[in-house]
């Protein structure tokens, strides 16, 4: 296994590090190792394309639109057998 040095990281960082992990019951080392892992492997997962548009434009906000009246009612669909 590689072991990682990580230079100037700021004390603010490590102090937070510190907090998440103990929230989680783990070590710094373990949590940072978990995160480290999880960053790796994001691009081997799937795209979900419903959250990537969410995440892409779901800070410019919705839209109401009027939808118009049905002229017809529905009918229910006609499945060969």
């Amino acid at each position: 296994m590689a072991a990682v040095s990580i230079r100037d990281l700021d004390d603010s960082v490590r102090d937070k590090l510190r907090i998440r992990a103990a929230r989680h019951g783990r070590s710094m080392e373990a949590e940072i190792r978990l995160i480290l892992t999880a960053a790796a492997n994001e691009d081997d997962e799937p795209a979900d394309l419903f959250m990537t548009l969410v995440d892409r434009f779901g800070r410019l906000g919705g839209a109401d639109l009027e939808l118009p009246a049905r002229a017809t009612p529905p009918r229910a669909a006609e499945l060969p057998e």
